[in-house]
């Protein structure tokens, strides 16, 4: 089982990029066949799906968030980015990083990273 560890700013100003970092242990990105996925979670409400990167560099986004929105990966550091611009208010959330096998039904998750978007 693959373990996650999300990383990154915790306030990010409106209209800047947010960073995340999420580092994988246990498995390899370039290798283990897994959606690497980025999901969030806004005060209140439910999960949201922004959007994975496969094995392969594939990537697939939330029509809602694709236009500001970048996932990629470094197969050297077994790491998986998250790169969202133009921040608002209501990118308020937790952001979580998860692993999601293509084959089977394992599955493992980041303990989640608060990020406050405010001036």
């Amino acid at each position: 089982q693959v373990q996650l560890q999300e990383s990154g700013p915790d306030l990010v100003k409106p209209s800047q990029t947010l960073s995340l970092t999420c580092t994988v242990s246990g498995g390899s990105i370039a290798t283990y066949d897994y959606y690497w996925a980025w999901i969030r979670q806004p005060p209140g409400k439910g999960r949201e799906w922004i959007g994975y990167i496969t094995n392969g560099g594939n990537t697939y986004y939330s029509p809602a968030l694709k236009s500001r929105t970048s996932i990629s990966k470094d197969n050297a550091k077994n790491t998986v980015y998250l790169q969202m611009n133009n921040l608002k208010p209501e990118d308020t959330a937790v952001y979580y990083c998860h692993a999601d096998s293509v084959t089977d039904s394992r599955d493992s998750w980041g303990q989640g990273t608060q990020v406050t978007v405010s001036s």
